[in-house]
């Protein structure tokens, strides 16, 4: 009797804490998971026998599917940005919402300042400019860093 409850407390041990998710990214990989949540734009887990909270960006993530009941849970829509009017589909990410994508391009340049707008009219020209230029290459994602000096050095991503 002792053996039988031994072996089921480990075979139900072995259940909970085996990976219970599959994450399948926008660019076809997929990973075995335990998925814990999504928050502020990030999707949380942990690898099977370790305790360690891994994050990766949303935008990286086209479903997470539940091994036990095959349910699925669409993340986000793949965006395809071909052309250079294609610039509203470019979404503009702070770096740490870049985890999970890969990087594809650096560029830089001087911010627009137009006398008389206010400084936030003057980041939204900015950002217009990076979105069409980064639309124009094919470049789904960007980041952009003002530097103190007028200056300003965007990271493209992509799948």
């Amino acid at each position: 009797m002792k053996i039988l409850f031994f072996t089921l407390t480990i075979l139900f041990t072995n259940i909970a804490i085996s990976q219970t998710h599959q994450i399948i990214k926008h660019n076809g990989e997929q990973l075995d998971v335990n998925f814990i949540k999504l928050e502020n734009d990030l999707v949380y887990y942990t690898f099977d026998g370790s305790a360690e909270e891994h994050k990766i960006s949303k935008y990286a993530v086209s479903k997470v599917t539940s091994k036990q009941s095959n349910q699925t849970q669409k993340i986000s829509d793949k965006v395809i940005v071909d052309s250079k009017s294609d610039y509203k589909f470019v979404t503009v990410l702070s770096q740490d919402k870049t985890i999970g994508l890969k990087q594809a391009a650096n560029f830089s340049g001087v911010s627009t300042k137009t006398k008389g707008e206010p400084p936030m009219a003057n980041q939204n020209h900015t950002a217009m400019r990076i979105k069409t230029e980064s639309a124009s290459k094919g470049y789904p994602f960007v980041s952009i860093v003002q530097k103190a000096d007028g200056k300003y050095e965007a990271v493209a991503y992509v799948y």
